[in-house]
This record gives C-alpha cells, structure tokens and sequence, in this order.
C-alpha cells in the first residue's frame, strides 16, 4: 500500500484543493505526491518541469492544505525570495547545464536554523522574532552552493522542546501547534515535526531537521518518512540554535531512502566553525547513493532490537519480520534478538548534561 493510500479524509480534500489551486491536473509534468530528488531531476532535464513551476506549485499546496483545508501547521514561514531563486536556477540550467541532484529542488528547513536572508529563525520563539541571521548555517551555505531552493522553514516544539519538562510536542508559540497529516488529531511528534508534516504532505520535495534525542527519528517515525540522524561531527551544527553539543546534529528528513542519502551528501563538509567536524576532514565529499548496491549488505552483522519495540502493533511486527527476511536474502548476517544489558542506566543523568551544555552552547 502506497503512503498516500493512508491519508486521512481531511487532508485528500485538502490535497484535492491543491491540486485544483495549483493546476496540476493539466500542467504537465509529475504529480507532487511522492516526487522524489531522481523523478524531479528527470522531469527538469527534460524540459517537461521548470524549478520555478514546482516552487508555484508546492506554494499552492502549502497555501491550501498546510495554511487553509487541514491547516496543518508545519510552514511556519515562506521565503519570498524562492521565485527569484528558482528563476535564476531555471536560467543556469539552460546556460551551463545543473550543478547536480539537487540543483532546483526546493527544500524546507526548521526554523531553528539559521538563514541570512529574509527568512527569521526564532526556533518557535517569540523572544526571536527580528532581524534574519547574519550568516547562513554551514549546512544552509552547503544547499545553497548544491542549487536547492530554500522554500521556507518549518514549525517545531518550540526551543526543540526544551522549554519545560511540560511542553507540548510540536507546538511553538510562533507557529501553534503541527498536525499530523495522516490523523489530524494525533501527534506529529517533536521537535522537528513541521519538517517531518510538511515532507509527508508534499510540501516539498525534501525537508531539514535536528535531534538531540529522537528529534528526527520520532517525527519522521510518525509521519511516515526517512529520518537519519547522522553520527554527530558528520553535519555541522555552527549556526543552529543548539541544546548540546556532544548530542545535537541536523539530519534529512525524505520519503524514500535514497533522498536522504541525497541531501545528506549534499549537506556534509568539514566546517571550521565546528570542530566536530574535523574528525571528517578526508574523508569528504561523500556520495551516499553509491552504497544503493544489492550487494552492498553481503558481509554486514545486523542487530535487531526487539524488546523494547515489539507487541504494540501486529501490523508493525510483520513489517519488523519482513525487513529482516530481506536483510538475510541480500547476504546480511542477522543477530536476532540482541539485548543491550545498559539501555536505560544513564537515562537520568542525561537532563543534567543537556541543562549544562545548553547554559553554555545557547551563548
């Protein structure tokens, strides 16, 4: 069953009013709903899309389903200069040809994250709203120099749901709360739920997050996506409103496995603004999508963690089967079950790390 044969009936009308809003019907080109960086790519070469038609487009779906029909909540602000961005991608294209996969594929990013532009990025918070950053994050300088189109920035808990031991998960005082586009009154789950909405209604192409401890993987759990938070030190944090940092990293939030790997790449890069990142001095660029390889899992030992995962839901525990059937066709050694006899033990200790390191990385 494909993603969007589990939508909602609020959000298919929603979609519907988008599609009617935007023209998709009878513009040529692919349909929005689960575009991918490859597809977006093909249609582009071949003339059959323009990076500023698909930026009208995904403004149009933003504007009926994620501002008007469901409301979704997860926008939380438009670049105004994404037009212009697109435009002088369009023209780039026809004179030198593309930069490379992401070049004028939009993005949206959270807003805890800097842009210097005409964008703020307040984090969720009232107390930051004013003047945009003076400098791009490293990662932003990294889109930007692979071609993506900056749509907007996403809503999020706010502070990344380090405000209170009673926050809400996906609410910010800036944006109001995200819903979940498959059930609308349930959790999008934080802190990077507007990126994690926004990516599973098509509202972009590709979408940004960061997790501290489940801030990526949670969200894009709940709404269907591929979420990877990376090893810390493989994505710059300098110019990102932190919690810690020997835990914090930004991470691509996709639909399938192989955008993630995409931005990813694209984000990577030694930043000497953080020092983590040195470790990948090197070893740098990367290209991801050379691993999407049938042979590539021959050799590799998988662990499978079932206690703390199982029994909840027998759907899931045949999808949980499933995957790891496959991961043994393709030559993988499977550990299955593996314990790990220390999940837990510093569970209470880790609030004490976050408050001292967030006194200190938040200045």
């Amino acid at each position: 069953m494909r993603r969007t044969d589990r939508l909602m009936p609020a959000l298919i009308i929603g979609l519907l009013a988008a599609g009617q809003a935007s023209g998709i019907e009878s513009t040529p080109g692919p349909e929005l709903d689960e575009a991918t960086v490859e597809s977006l790519q093909e249609a582009l070469t071949a003339k059959r899309l323009t990076s500023r038609a698909l930026v009208e487009r995904y403004l149009a779906r933003i504007e009926a389903i994620d501002r008007k029909g469901p409301s979704l909540g997860s926008v939380i602000e438009i670049n105004p200069d994404a037009l212009a961005i697109a435009d002088s991608l369009d023209r780039e294209r026809a004179e030198r040809g593309p930069r490379g996969p992401l070049h004028g594929i939009p993005v949206l990013i959270k807003d805890n994250i800097d842009t210097a532009d005409r964008m703020m990025t307040t984090a969720g918070s009232l107390a930051l709203e004013g003047p945009a950053p003076e400098r791009d994050a490293f990662i932003v300088e990294r889109l930007r120099s692979a071609g993506a189109v900056l749509l907007g920035k996403t809503n999020l808990s706010e502070w990344a749901n380090f405000r209170s031991t009673k926050s809400s998960s996906g609410w910010s005082a800036r944006g109001g709360l995200v819903r979940n586009p498959y059930a609308l009154d349930r959790s999008a789950c934080g802190s990077s739920s507007g990126s994690g909405a926004a990516i599973a209604a098509n509202l972009a192409t590709i979408g940004v997050g960061t997790e501290t401890d489940g801030s990526i993987v949670c969200p894009s759990s709940t709404n269907g996506l591929v979420g990877i938070k990376p090893t810390v030190g493989l994505l710059s944090r300098s110019g990102i409103v932190p919690i810690s940092h020997t835990q914090d990293t930004p991470g691509p939030m996709a639909r399938t496995v192989r955008d993630a790997a995409i931005l990813l790449s694209a984000m990577a890069g030694v930043d000497p603004r953080d020092p983590a990142t040195a470790a990948s001095a090197g070893r740098l660029p990367i290209d991801l999508t050379r691993a999407f390889d049938r042979g590539a899992l021959k050799g590799a030992r998988i662990g499978v963690l079932r206690g703390p995962f199982v029994g909840y839901s027998p759907a899931s525990d045949l999808l949980l089967d499933s995957a790891v059937r496959k991961m043994k066709e393709v030559g993988a050694t499977v550990l299955d079950p593996v314990e790990l006899p220390n999940a837990g033990k510093y569970d209470a200790t880790e609030l004490d790390v976050l408050l001292y390191e967030f006194k200190t990385d938040l200045q």
